[in-house]
């Protein structure tokens, strides 16, 4: 009996380790006929191999993996394959590029070699008349009326009432007891920038805040499953974006019924105006699609951006000592100002530049009362703050500040890479791309490898001094915007932004780490820290009034 139960143990044992075996032996069959389909898909007229990489399991491909180690599983696969190799993510093929001179073949190869490539969820809720979803002639057209909405002079016209936005959200930092969540505090800046500044919409202080979550709905589901039902994301995604339209309908209508503006106030303005010099005739449905897309295309990335600036100036102390200086050198700094914020009301020492009507009517406008009231004294930001009203021209004199937002934009792009579709197979470092494949050109990748640049891993604002400027040595070693036919168009107005938030952050504020470490930055969708960045913010002169 006894030897009876043995064998019976031994039997089911047997049993179990053949099925186990079975099961992997099944596994790894499917895997290798998952890995053989895709070889097939190779183009037979090209002699080139594929990218060496690996397609990950049937239908998930490599998806999980990626989720889970963020950055690294490009950093593993690159040191194990190669700046040029493949995957399959998210349900498709997918080819991942690092280097200058292969993004240069994919950034230059817009339109003929590759296209831009956005999820169908995405083209679905900005709408059908964006430039993201405009290819050949028509993205031209597109692109070309855009350009003016970021020329120098509409650029310049924004600008102060830029800066008003940039003191009065840092007046908010400054007037709360406890800490701030910058990346929060970022977003809600960029938004206000994006509507206030570039649209032009005057809104109450708790209109923004309703739009502001309005739009945040629309960018929770921007990537979404292209499933058009009740409670479903894309659903959710539309309705957000028709509430936003609406906001927007009556003042677009009013500025089409206008006759034609001697003088520009909003991107609106340069829209209408540059669409009559071309020719091109461009409807309110237009009208309110591109400004959901310029509101998309500034506010996230310029977060992120700013986000990041303000970690570097957290963590490189003597970074913000050498700012400071440049500051005192230009005549921005405290001393040089503050004999006229003693007595900044009713006289002309507050400013080198004085606003023009057009520009005292942007500050009675939009959340001017909580600026007035913003620590209950009846001070608010401009008063604040010593900095006078900023040019251009008096930007494009900060060297060392630009050098630091150019680093910052190095060391964290707040976008990692770009998705293209290879419209037809083509040669990239040795290996055949496939017609029908999808490419993505690595950012962040390319500047942690460029050879140009010496101990990247190192923030070092020095290396785009006029002295070194490493990044020189080629056009494409550094690409926080892209480049090509679809480099970002705002990018100049980014750097503005970026640069007025330093400026009055470094020349008016102090700040200090909230937490006992500084956060981990997730880089997928966009560069942002993990449970936020927790900082507490205070100015650095209390003046008299």
């Amino acid at each position: 009996m006894f030897r009876f139960d043995q064998l019976g143990v031994f039997s089911a044992l047997l049993t179990a380790l053949t099925s186990v075996l079975s099961a992997l032996v099944l596994l790894v069959v499917t895997k290798q006929l998952w890995s053989l389909r895709w070889t097939l898909t190779r183009d037979k007229k090209n002699k080139l191999p594929l990218p060496n990489g690996s397609m990950g399991w049937p239908l998930v491909g490599e998806t999980f993996h990626w989720l889970f180690q963020g950055s690294n599983f490009h950093i593993s696969r690159r040191e194990k394959h190669g700046n040029v190799f493949k995957t399959h993510l998210l349900g498709k093929p997918l080819i991942r590029v690092t280097g200058s001179e292969n993004i240069r073949k994919i950034l230059l190869g817009e339109h003929n070699l590759v296209c831009t490539q956005w999820p169908q969820s995405t083209r679905i809720i900005l709408g059908p008349n964006t430039l993201v979803n405009s290819i050949g002639d028509l993205h031209k057209n597109k692109r070309k009326i855009l350009a003016k909405v970021f020329s120098r002079g509409a650029l310049e016209t924004y600008l102060p009432r830029l800066q008003d936005v940039v003191k009065s959200e840092i007046a908010k930092w400054c007037s709360e007891p406890g800490s701030i969540d910058v990346y929060a505090a970022a977003k809600s800046l960029t938004f206000r920038i994006a509507v206030k500044v570039l649209l032009g919409l005057n809104m109450e202080e708790e209109r923004i805040v309703y739009v502001t979550k309005i739009f945040e709905q629309l960018m929770n589901n921007l990537f979404s499953l292209p499933i058009d039902a009740p409670m479903s994301g894309l659903r959710k995604g539309i309705k957000a974006r028709e509430i936003l339209h609406a906001n927007m309908e009556k003042i677009i209508e009013e500025k089409m019924q206008r006759p034609n503006a001697e003088e520009y106030y909003d991107a609106f303005d340069y829209m209408l105006s540059s669409a009559k010099e071309t020719g091109y005739e461009l409807t309110v449905q237009e009208l309110k699609e591109t400004a959901v897309e310029l509101i998309f295309a500034a506010h996230s990335t310029t977060a992120s951006a700013s986000t990041s600036l303000i970690l570097q100036l957290l963590r490189h102390p003597a970074v913000v000592e050498k700012a400071r200086a440049e500051l005192e050198t230009e005549g921005l700094g405290y001393d040089a100002h503050s004999t006229g914020l003693i007595n900044t009301r009713g006289t002309e020492s507050e400013n080198k530049h004085q606003p023009t009507d057009t520009e005292r009517t942007s500050l009675l406008s939009g959340s001017d009362h909580f600026d007035r009231l913003v620590d209950g004294t009846g001070v608010g930001p401009r008063d604040r703050s010593h900095i006078p009203y900023l040019t251009r021209d008096t930007l494009s004199q900060l060297r060392y500040i630009d050098c630091v937002v150019k680093e910052v934009l190095r060391f964290l792009p707040p976008v990692s890479g770009g998705y293209r579709t290879a419209l037809q197979t083509f040669e990239l470092d040795g290996y055949q791309i496939p017609k029908g494949w999808s490419v993505m050109y690595s950012i962040r990748d390319t500047h942690e490898t460029a050879a140009v640049f010496q101990s990247p891993e190192t923030f070092d604002p020095e290396r785009f001094s006029s002295e070194r400027d490493e990044s020189r040595a080629g056009r494409f070693n550094y690409v926080p915007f892209g480049g090509g036919v679809r480099s970002c168009v705002g990018k100049e107005l980014a750097q503005i932004i970026l640069k007025t938030l330093a400026v009055e952050l470094i020349g008016t504020a102090k700040w200090t780490l909230a937490t006992e470490a500084f956060p981990k930055m997730q880089t997928v969708p966009i560069v942002h820290p993990v449970n936020g960045l927790h900082v507490n913010f205070s100015y650095k002169h209390h003046n008299t009034i």
